[in-house]
Parts: C-alpha cells; sequence; structure tokens
C-alpha cells in the first residue's frame, strides 16, 4: 500500500518539479506565433481551448496500453511501480514534452520529420515508414481492444457483437480520421473524459473501502514474475504507453498545431503523460491486489478478462460497467488519432495539402484497408493478435527511443543540458535492441549475450554523439 501511495505522489511531484526544470532547459517563447495562429486551415491547424488540449492529449496517448500494459507488467510485482514513475517522469513525460514543442516550433510537423531536420535524411526515411507502419499495428489493436472488451460486458458467447463492434469503431475511426479536429474529436472526447475519470476515480476509491489496497505488495529488490520471466528488458517492453511510448512522438504533434501559445506545451505534453502514469499505477496496484498473488493474476486470464473482473467485482455491475468503458475509452481515442496521424504523416511526406476533402479520403482508404486487413487475420486467433501486439510493444519503444535521440540531437546543436534526454535515449536503446534479440518474437538469442549486445549498441550510438556534444556551443539551429 505504502509503495503505490508514495508512487502517486512522485508522479505529481515530478510535474512540479521536474516538468519546470525541462520547460526552463527546452526555453519557451510565450511571444513566438504558433502553427495553429501561423497556418489555421480549419482541418488540423485550429486553435483549442488548452484544457481541452490536455483532455485530447491525454485521451490519445492513453490507449490500452497503461492499462494492458500495467497489468502485464503487474505480473514482475512492485518492480511495475519503480519503472512507473522513474520512466513516466525522467523518460516518457521528456519524450512526449520534446516530440510536442519540437512540432510546435516546426510549423506542426510529425515525428519523422522532426527526426529528419535533427538526425538527418536517413532517419528520416526510415521514420517515415517505421511511424506509419507503428500507427497501423496501433490503430489494429486498438479496434481489437475495446470490441473484444465489449464482448465480455454485454454477451461472451455472443461472436456476433464483437463484429458488430469492430465494424462501429472502424466507422467512428474514419470520421475521426477525415473530418477537421474540433468538428469530431474535440467535441467527443469530454465524453470519454468522463467514463475515464470515473474509472480512475471508481477502481482507486474501491481499493480503499474493500480494504484491498492493503494487498498491494511493497516494493522490493525481488523478481515476482511467476515464470521467472527475466525483469529486464521485459518489463520495460511490457509497460509502455505508462511509463515511456513512441505512439506518444506520432500523437503530440497533433495538439501542436492545436496550441495557442507555447506556455500551453507543459501542461498539454508532459502533464498528459503523468497523468496516463497515473492510470497505469491505478490498474498495477488493482491487478496485483485482487488476485492474491502474481500466480492468481496470471491465472485470471486475457488483460481483458482482469479489467472486466477487477471492475465489476470491485464496483458491482452499474459501476463496474461504467468502469470498462472508461477502459474502452482508452483505445477509441487512441485508435482514431493513430489513423488520423498515420495520414499526416504520409502527407508531410509527401507535401500533400489536405485541405480538400478527397485529398483526405485517397490517404485514409489505403490505411483502413491495410488495418481492416490486419484486424480479420488478428481475429482468427489469440496467437495472431499476440503477435501483432508484441510487435507493436517493440516497434513502439523503438520509435521512442530515435526520438530521445533527435531530442538529444537539438539539445546539443543549441547549447542546452543535453542530458536530459540523453540518459533515457541510451538507457532505451539498451532495452529495444537486447529485447529484439533475446525474445521469442525477435532473434531468440541467449540471455546474456543479447544484454551484451545492446550495451555495446547504446555505447556506439553514443560515442557517434560527441561531435554533436563537441559543436554544441556554435548553436547550428537557432529554434
Amino acid at each position: 500500500m505504502i509503495s503505490f501511495i508514495v508512487s502517486i505522489v512522485a508522479l505529481i511531484l515530478g510535474y512540479l518539479v521536474y516538468g519546470k526544470i525541462v520547460e526552463k532547459i527546452f526555453g519557451i517563447k510565450p511571444d513566438r506565433e504558433t502553427p495553429a495562429v501561423k497556418i489555421n486551415d480549419g482541418v488540423d491547424f485550429v486553435v483549442i481551448p488548452t484544457w481541452r488540449a490536455v483532455l485530447i492529449q491525454f485521451l490519445n496517448i492513453a490507449g490500452t496500453g497503461p492499462i494492458f500494459g500495467a497489468i502485464a507488467g503487474a505480473l514482475w510485482g512492485p518492480a511495475a511501480f519503480a519503472w512507473i514513475v522513474f520512466g513516466c517522469i525522467f523518460a516518457g513525460a521528456v519524450h512526449d514534452y520534446f516530440c510536442g514543442m519540437l512540432s510546435l516550433r516546426n510549423d506542426g510537423i510529425t515525428i519523422a520529420e522532426i527526426v529528419g531536420k535533427y538526425l538527418g535524411n536517413g532517419p528520416r526515411y526510415i521514420m517515415r515508414v517505421f511511424s506509419v507502419v507503428l500507427l497501423i499495428f496501433v490503430g489494429v489493436v486498438f479496434v481489437y481492444t475495446p470490441a473484444q472488451v465489449l464482448n465480455l460486458l454485454i454477451n461472451p458467447d455472443n461472436k456476433n457483437i464483437f463484429t458488430i463492434c469492430l465494424v462501429v469503431i472502424i466507422a467512428y475511426y474514419v470520421l475521426a480520421t477525415i473530418l477537421p479536429i474540433d468538428k469530431l474529436i474535440g467535441r467527443i472526447y469530454p465524453i470519454f473524459g468522463a467514463a475515464l475519470l470515473i474509472m480512475g476515480i471508481g477502481i482507486t476509491i474501491t481499493l480503499f473501502t474493500s480494504g484491498e489496497i492493503t494487498a498491494i505488495p511493497e516494493f522490493a529488490f525481488k523478481n515476482l514474475h511467476p515464470k521467472g520471466n527475466a525483469l529486464f528488458p521485459f518489463l520495460f517492453i511490457s509497460i509502455a504507453c505508462g511509463a515511456i511510448s513512441g505512439f506518444h512522438a506520432t500523437q503530440s504533434p497533433l495538439m501542436a498545431r492545436c496550441l495557442k501559445n507555447e506556455t500551453e506545451g507543459r501542461k498539454v505534453f508532459y502533464g498528459a503523460m503523468i497523468c496516463e502514469g497515473v492510470v497505469a499505477l491505478i490498474w498495477a496496484a488493482a491487478a496485483m491486489a485482487h488476485f492474491g498473488s502474481q500466480e492468481g493474476l496470471a491465472a485470471a486470464g486475457s488483460a481483458a478478462s482482469v479489467v472486466t473482473k477487477v471492475s465489476v467485482d470491485l464496483m458491482g455491475v452499474v459501476g463496474g460497467a461504467l468502469a470498462v468503458l472508461g477502459v474502452v475509452a482508452c483505445p477509441i481515442t487512441s485508435g482514431d488519432t493513430a489513423f488520423r496521424s498515420a495520414r499526416l504523416a504520409i502527407a508531410d511526406a509527401l507535401k500533400y495539402d489536405q485541405r480538400p476533402l478527397q485529398k483526405r479520403f485517397f490517404i485514409a482508404i489505403p490505411l483502413f484497408a491495410v488495418g481492416i486487413i490486419l484486424v480479420v487475420w488478428s481475429q482468427q486467433s489469440a496467437a495472431n493478435f499476440g503477435i501483432i501486439w508484441r510487435y507493436f510493444a517493440w516497434s513502439n519503444q523503438t520509435l521512442a527511443t530515435i526520438a530521445l535521440w533527435a531530442a538529444s540531437a537539438y539539445l546539443a546543436k543549441t547549447g542546452k543540458n543535453y542530458w536530459l534526454t540523453l540518459i533515457p535515449a541510451t538507457f532505451m536503446t539498451v532495452v529495444v535492441t537486447s529485447y529484439i534479440l533475446t525474445a521469442g518474437e525477435g532473434f531468440r538469442l541467449p540471455y546474456v549475450p543479447s544484454i551484451i549486445a545492446g550495451l555495446v549498441v547504446a555505447i556506439v550510438l553514443f560515442c557517434m554523439f560527441i561531435p554533436l556534444i563537441a559543436v554544441k556551443q556554435k548553436n547550428s539551429i537557432t529554434n
């Protein structure tokens, strides 16, 4: 219980203290004209009130990752709390802030173009493909998982409900992808936000009133995973969106195109990530407490089953239904903007004007065709969906790593404190490299050599970064 409460407090303090440090190092310019004011095309560049921008950013990034990922991470025990707290404050929120603010400083460009500006054309081309592939994976995952939860909630024995939910969600995604951002997303998100608030507050309160809060294990340097899976790097891949997520790098430019002033950046980008960390902590704690042990959690079934059981057991049928709808809202409000971000990434790469409706359809239709094919394939078996989820998780963290290296290059070239992003970039390089080398969906190499290889790759990249440090005082990039 103490570990959980301390973790919540630490996240809040992280926003208040470290968030200010990050903002100061970046160096906001309140008098600088933002893309929303400068371009204002009525479709993607639209001035949105700060409170609405914070809510949209939070809902954009808070897919099933901070819920399903936190439940998976809970199998390792309270070590999950430590990664969520430290990862969120020093890596994830920093990552989101720089992705958003660098986009804002460069006319709202997408993450691939940000990487290209600060790391060169080679990484730019790689990121253009990589980010779109990731966004399609995200879209598929966030079509499948809310439909799965709704099916379990309404009637788990009727598979037709699952199909109907898929069709309805995809139809909504199409509209959210092509309509101006303030016409649908900007209006429907407050409803989803209410569902998320009910979910988070309800689960937290009932953990206390039911007495289950005392069942949350306290932090110890011990691996509690029932199968003995190594904590590093697997925990750091399993809990992505609640600690650090490359998907957020694709989402932050959406709101970078909607802010009126640079002073809003800390609330929108850093603050939304801290909120997502809180959601991850709540679900990790609930998963640890409700099933009595990591073995009990492992036997509870899929993450969707865990969510449904925890919600209904703690809050009753009505309260549980509202809580589950909050969980459904998370992926839906990320899936819609995943496809929207993919459209914008392709449009930026092709310099393709998105003001005409038919040109938005021209890009969106092929994206949804590929997404639907993958959804149908995922539906055929749980194993197929598992493959999509694992590759999504790894590519997600890899994209975050690349974005952090780009932010480090920006800081070095402008003579600012590059250690702010260089340390998490180096650490995440070890994580993603060692994971893909040793994981079952990767190269399946022995564990220790994979970790060593991850360290070597990180050291090599750090050495390649040294020339940028050497010229940092030249301020080759001024914005």
